[in-house]
């Protein structure tokens, strides 16, 4: 039994995996074209993507929009398959990203950290981008239909749903992400059903994703038995030889154990799903990691108040300089044994899908 396709209206994908979106810097040109090479859906992270542009302190704005561009471009020589961009409603460039990835025909945008009420509003008649929220919840589902359908006269192209399980900022409160009734299972399911009403009076299907926790083909073949139409991973493509982070980023992924992994504050006002290391330590202590925010980077991001600068930080871990920042990773990090090449990934979990369904 192989995998079955995964549908965005007209755009299809033969293997029903999506890339995570990893900023700062974790998923670019190099992971996110392996992985659409492989009939997957690879994704760009738009999040501070300007980082190793010269002018990205004196001249933020344009610097993240000309690497943006640069990635994009980079990928589409490298893949003639489909292609994501993952843009962070907290941006505070987010609408000048949407319209870079419209106008560079980008086949789908991902949006998360925040609800995407205004995105469709910058589609162009002739653009073919679908639009795909990120969401953690039944009732979020219901407000993005209800509000793009009578501000726009448009349905989400889908939903990414994220359980409390993922990496990097989550959707909940830190209370929620032990409760069971916030399992991904659960919120798979109900919004399924929340969508179901939409797509049968529109008369479109709106496929769910499964996302946050994922780590193998049986895990695949159970969300998609729940109702799912695909499953996003991040975690897992960190450990592959494609991934754009260094090696020592990399690294620590082999090196992790289950009780590396820890909630932590972030700046931004939200938790996440982090890797402990002395970096994370010393600020848990009350140590301050002095910073000037160049970047202005997160509309919510209190910096007068923040201990140090998670742009900087996640910056850092990526050029595997771990002692001056952090990685965040989802709760499976600690299962990745060896680093491995996209295409042995995704035929791995096409074996392991195939034998769970069989």
């Amino acid at each position: 039994m192989d995998f079955p396709e995964l549908r965005f209206k007209d755009l299809v994908a033969r293997v029903p995996i999506i890339q995570g979106g990893m900023g700062v810097g974790i998923s670019l040109s190099g992971l996110s074209s392996a992985v659409a090479n492989q009939g997957g859906i690879g994704v760009i992270s738009a999040a501070m993507i300007g980082m190793e542009e010269p002018d990205i302190a004196k001249n933020p704005e344009e610097a993240n929009i000309r690497a943006l561009q640069k990635e994009i471009a980079k990928a589409r020589e490298m893949t003639s398959g489909i292609l994501g961009v993952n843009i962070m409603v907290a941006l505070s460039n987010f609408a000048e990203l949407v319209k870079t990835s419209i106008r560079e025909r980008m086949d789908i945008i991902f949006a998360g950290a925040g609800l995407p009420f205004d995105l469709p509003q910058y589609q162009t008649p002739e653009s073919r981008t679908k639009l795909v929220p990120i969401i953690s919840s039944a009732r979020a589902a219901r407000v993005m239909c209800k509000k793009w359908l009578s501000r726009f006269n448009y349905l989400p192209d889908g939903f990414v749903v994220e359980g409390p399980l993922a990496g990097g900022h989550l959707g909940f409160k830190k209370e929620q992400l032990e409760n069971p009734e916030f399992k991904l299972e659960n919120l798979v399911q109900e919004v399924v059903a929340e969508v179901r009403p939409f797509e049968d009076e529109h008369g479109q299907a709106i496929p769910v994703i499964a996302a946050g926790g994922i780590y193998s083909g049986e895990d695949i073949c159970r969300f998609l038995r729940l109702g799912a139409s695909g499953v996003q991973l991040g975690t897992r493509f960190v450990a592959t030889h494609e991934c754009d982070a260094d090696m020592a980023f990399k690294q620590s992924f082999i090196d992790c154990t289950e009780e590396d992994l820890m909630i932590i504050k972030s700046p931004v006002g939200m938790p996440g799903r982090a890797m402990r290391n002395q970096f994370l330590e010393d600020v848990e202590k009350g140590g301050k990691k002095p910073f000037k925010c160049l970047y202005h980077c997160i509309v919510t991001c209190d910096y007068k108040q923040s201990p140090y600068c998670i742009a900087s930080a996640l910056a850092n871990a990526k050029k595997g300089r771990m002692h001056k920042g952090f990685v965040f990773a989802g709760q499976t990090a600690h299962r990745i044994q060896e680093i491995m090449s996209v295409k042995e990934l995704i035929e791995s979990l096409r074996q392991e899908y195939a034998q769970a369904c069989s």
